[in-house]
């Protein structure tokens, strides 16, 4: 039997602790990452969390003593304890205490009142099946020693509201001048009276969080293989927790902590329970008199006592629940697997692959818009979902796979069919092998918000119209701004990003006037500028009538680090993602490209998408005047064999330029950037004689950044009948910007009559 005397907190294993998981956390694969509000892991004083997988049990504790320094008490599975066991030794040395330890409530009152931060697991045990509502809608969940579904623990409430009355009787006597009552409850917590006081100051915070991990796969890991080959067979049990667990371990797998909104205690009493509740602590003599919720003993102001507190333990049990499964980090397996089990709600047994995928994608945009939804990084980054439409999301994909290994789906012919086993129950400890999709489903059934996604998405697909469509994919690139411009304004990337000088907004832009004209206009920007560059003219279109959209090139307006990670076919993606939104909004398109965005549009062009009317071609390269350019090949033949061998990333990333617009462009360029741009080059001229819709090329005579040999290049090899070269007399290269001798006027013009 353990007493308070095997609790003591040992620095040096927690340091040790510290250092080996700092070591494990580079080998393994869990990707953790906590979301808090400032300073709220040392001003919390009891953490909740929710409990999937047995190696949870470290983590909290772990943040918490690297974020505060703080050391802490948690509370663990009785059967991890066995008196002289290593285990054992080790976990008590952490500050961990059984939950069957006889006297685990005042002791974890007196811990907090001592000032250590406390984890507990209120659900008491791993919740494989991630189910906790019950068909009322309350919180409940399965008890394997029970065999049945039961309420959460109210331990946490419990140790709170002691807590919170200890602190308010005080308060109290101090400041009634009573010190003998302070001193007495100081020699009981083993304080001094002056560091009573300054706890009993402190609110009783009650942090609520959840562990979401996604994805849960179901392979075979080196861990089980492992376990199996020096044993002679594992339980069942064992078989699927190192299954799951172990490829939450051993594969790429994100690990999201979210802490929720606090809870004090004191606000559940008014003034008379407040006045009940210092009267109560006043008598106690004991931290058990206070946790000890026995409505039918005592004298009549205790037995009231015990009946109040037992309602405001079970609303506090309710709203940290609440708080707990609320904070779920919704993915894309929540939503896709919410779908399938609706889709068989309404009757649905199969559905087209392409048809579920876009259901898929409307219910991430429905539950963006839900600002109470916690999303994962793959419902933020539309680089991660935005293949759903063309089917080629690697989510969703490894969802599919994980399901059919199941046996919950089957894919035949570009069609999915829902198997019965979706809709069978499965055994607590064979539900995650068995029905992963049900889990990601249970997991989000919580969250009304995601409900309401979920149910929208659904009723939006059945008669889904293109123009709405093609909003949410706008959408889509406003959010990849904000996404990539994060990303990559990180520390660091400080030095690079200090030296920029642009002001302009990177950001697309899309006009659609109140009485449109049939004839879009797609604007394409050039090599490490941003829409910014041809916004202004598309503000001039705009107000003509026209529909315009403004692209943005991966990598462009937001830093030269984004554009050091992107390819050229990344820019081509690019624009042919802004031509089929602009697609669906007016019938008939014309390309607009400056310089490298020119060149892009002609390698669009090439392509002869239906309802292309024409090409514009502003300055766009095949041959440029920096003669430097000539060793970019060699640069960056090096700067891949240097990072090849080595952590460093080249020899040289970046050439300084000062460009003509730096309020647009940037100043450092990147050398794979301009590798690429060569290969677009290429890329371009090899497919120019595919180029048949009508053409205008214009060119600034004396251009300093692109040789005006170009624009006669270009005429020469395309192949369209109706084409046009217009040379502008400028030594400028920016003349689409500036309007330099009229562009813009040429260009209204072939637009004018293209507008037929």
């Amino acid at each position: 039997m353990f007493t308070e005397a095997d609790f003591a907190i040992s620095g040096t294993a927690y340091e040790w602790t510290e250092r080996t998981l700092g070591l494990l956390q580079k080998v393994l694969k869990v990707n953790v990452k906590l979301h808090q509000a400032p300073g709220q892991l040392a001003e919390g004083s009891i953490f909740l969390f929710n409990h999937f997988a047995r190696f949870e049990t470290f983590i909290p504790p772990y943040l918490i003593y690297q974020a505060t320094g703080a050391h802490c008490r948690s509370v663990a599975a009785p059967e991890l304890f066995t008196e002289g066991d290593a285990l054992s030794e080790f976990l008590l040395s952490l500050g961990a205490v059984p939950a069957d330890y006889p006297n685990l409530l005042p002791f974890l009152v007196a811990e907090v009142l001592r000032g250590r931060k406390v984890v507990i697991f209120p659900e008491g045990g791993m919740v494989k099946d991630r189910r906790v509502l019950d068909r009322r809608g309350g919180y409940s969940i399965y008890s394997r020693t029970a065999r049945e579904r039961r309420k959460h623990h109210t331990g946490a409430a419990v140790v709170a509201l002691a807590v919170d009355g200890v602190k308010a009787a005080v308060r109290e006597a101090a400041a009634g001048g009573d010190r003998d009552r302070v001193a007495r409850w100081a020699r009981h917590l083993a304080l001094d009276a002056d560091r009573l006081l300054a706890q009993a100051r402190l609110p009783t915070t009650i942090v609520p969080a959840n562990i979401t991990f996604y994805p849960i796969r179901i392979r075979e890991n080196l861990l089980k293989r492992g376990v199996e080959l020096f044993s002679r067979g594992l339980s069942p049990r064992a078989a699927e927790e190192l299954l799951i667990e172990g490829n939450l371990l051993l594969q790429d797998t994100d690990m999201d902590i979210r802490l929720g909104e606090p809870l004090d205690p004191a606000g559940l009493w008014g003034p008379g329970g407040r006045w009940l509740r210092r009267r109560v602590a006043r008598r106690a003599e004991s931290l058990g008199d206070l946790v000890r919720l026995a409505p039918g003993e005592g004298p009549w102001d205790r037995r009231l006592w015990a009946r109040a507190a037992r309602a405001r333990t079970l609303a506090l049990r309710d709203a940290y629940m609440a708080g707990v499964y609320r904070g779920v980090t919704v993915n894309l397996s929540h939503l896709a697997s919410g779908l399938a089990l609706r889709l068989l709600d309404r009757g649905v047994t199969e559905v087209a692959a392409a048809e579920f995928h876009r259901a898929v994608y409307l219910a991430v945009k429905a539950v963006q818009g839900e600002a109470e939804v916690h999303l994962h990084r793959s419902l933020q980054n539309p680089e991660a979902y935005g293949g759903l439409l063309g089917g080629d999301c690697p989510g969703i994909e490894l969802l599919v796979e994980t399901a059919t290994a199941s046996r919950l789906l089957e894919r035949r012919d570009g069609r999915y069919r829902f198997l019965p086993k979706l809709r069978e129950q499965h055994g607590f400890d064979r539900v995650r092998l068995e029905n992963p999709v049900a889990v990601y489903a249970n997991e989000v059934a919580p969250i009304p918000g995601v409900a309401r996604a979920v149910e929208r998405a659904l009723d939006e697909a059945a008669e889904l119209r293109p123009a709405v469509l093609a909003q949410r994919r706008f959408d889509d690139e406003l959010r990849a701004f904000q996404w990539d411009r994060a990303a990559f304004s990180k520390a660091r990337h400080g030095v690079v990003n200090r030296g920029e000088t642009a002001t302009r907004s990177g950001e697309p832009f899309l006009f659609l006037p109140a009485r449109p004209h049939p004839l879009g206009v797609l604007l394409v920007h050039g090599f490490t500028a941003s829409p910014a560059e041809v916004r202004p003219f598309g503000e001039r279109l705009r107000d003509l009538g026209y529909p315009v959209l403004g692209v943005r090139l991966k990598g462009h307006g937001t830093s030269p680090w984004d554009l050091l990670e992107r390819r050229w076919e990344d820019w081509l993606a690019a624009v042919r993602r802004g031509w089929e939104i602009l697609s669906a909004l007016a019938p008939r398109v014309c390309l607009v490209g400056f310089s490298a965005g020119g060149a892009l549009g002609l390698r669009l062009a090439a392509e002869q998408p239906a309802g292309l009317a024409g090409m514009v071609s502003v300055a766009a390269p095949l041959k440029v005047r920096d003669k430097g350019l000539q060793f970019v090949p060699l640069l960056h033949g090096a700067n891949r064999v240097v990072e090849s061998v080595s952590p460093a990333r080249g020899i040289l990333l970046f050439h300084h330029a000062e460009p003509e617009h730096p309020e647009i462009n940037y100043r450092h360029l990147p050398i794979r950037a301009l590798y690429e741009l060569g290969q677009l080059i290429d890329a371009v001229e090899e497919r120019l004689p595919e180029v048949r819709c009508p053409t205008l090329i214009i060119q600034g005579s004396e251009d300093p950044t692109v040789d005006p040999k170009s624009a006669q290049l270009l005429y020469k090899k395309l192949a369209a009948p109706d084409k046009a070269l217009v040379m502008i007399p400028s030594a400028r290269h920016g003349i689409l910007y500036e309007d330099v001798g009229g562009t813009q006027e040429r260009i209204l013009g072939f637009l004018e009559d293209r507008r037929g």
